[in-house]
């Protein structure tokens, strides 16, 4: 018996575990669609639901594969064991090698990759590193140069609630022209993260992860660099994302009008807008 007023989405979820530097990672991953590969990451103490409108998208699953995972301590994915021991920090080796083991493990076959944030910082150190696995890269608010502007100590104090204190630090970087509903949707997944998660990821994305005199090694022929940042995006600001566009000859760059530092979850409908003429030239690539 069919009830009409049911919506199913046609996004699948499914675990797998990955053992990376001896470690044993649980991964929650959602996937949708068929076709080329899309494997995405989510920002900085958040998690996979900030792309499930494009996940959600037939307009994209027609002809990609769209698959976003958390990573370990973020969502669904949980710490490794022994997690309470010591400080999660990451690392741009152990975010790099994550991805990895993730991708091969999934099986996916010349793959595009996009990531917001921290996740738009480390797929520039893939189009470097891993230029022959992956088809392209799309680094969303992504750099290779960023300065910490804000006191983590907050998070430690123990009469503030840090689940609000993260989603206050984040909600100037959304653009005041988000709809309300996406923006608090947006802010409600830094509420709910681990406790020193997002100062973990914050290592990486403002201190380990810079490699600015590097990035100017990347081939763009092998591996196609492609740069969206919000105009609001105080963060990895449209300056920064110029100047890592100068420095990575052949990349090309956006500025996205009326967004902020989640394009994706803020703003899905304007989004949609910019990366679509993109994924339709990598298909062509």
């Amino acid at each position: 018996m069919k009830n009409k007023d049911v919506n199913f989405e046609d996004i699948v979820g499914r675990y797998l575990s990955i053992t990376v530097d001896d470690e044993v990672f649980r991964i929650y991953a959602e996937e949708s669609g068929e076709g080329i590969p899309l494997i995405c990451l989510h920002t900085a103490g958040s998690d996979s639901r900030q792309f499930r409108h494009m996940l959600n998208d037939k307009e994209f699953t027609k002809k990609y594969r769209v698959i976003a995972f958390d990573l370990p301590w973020h969502g669904k994915s949980n710490p490794p064991e022994g997690y309470h021991l010591k400080e999660y920090k990451l690392t741009t080796d152990l975010y790099k090698k994550i991805i990895m083991s993730f991708c091969k493990a999934y099986k996916v076959d010349n793959p595009v990759i996009m990531g917001c944030s921290m996740g738009g910082r480390v797929v520039l150190h893939l189009a470097l590193e891993q230029s022959k696995f992956f088809r392209a890269v799309i680094a969303l608010e992504g750099s290779d140069k960023l300065e910490a502007y804000y006191d983590l100590d907050w998070l430690h104090r123990p009469d503030v609630h840090g689940g609000e204190i993260q989603a206050a630090f984040v909600s100037s970087q959304i653009a005041p022209q988000s709809p309300v509903n996406y923006r608090h949707e947006t802010l409600w997944h830094y509420m709910q993260g681990g406790p020193g998660v997002f100062k973990g990821d914050l290592y990486f994305y403002w201190h380990d992860g810079d490699f600015e005199d590097r990035s100017s090694l990347i081939d763009t022929k092998l591996c196609p660099v492609y740069l969206l940042s919000g105009e609001y995006d105080c963060s990895c600001t449209p300056e920064r994302t110029k100047a890592t566009a100068q420095r990575i000859i052949g990349s090309k760059a956006t500025i996205i009008p009326g967004t902020g530092h989640f394009p994706m979850s803020e703003n899905p409908e304007l989004f949609k807008t910019y990366i679509k003429p993109v994924l339709e030239e990598i298909s062509k690539l």
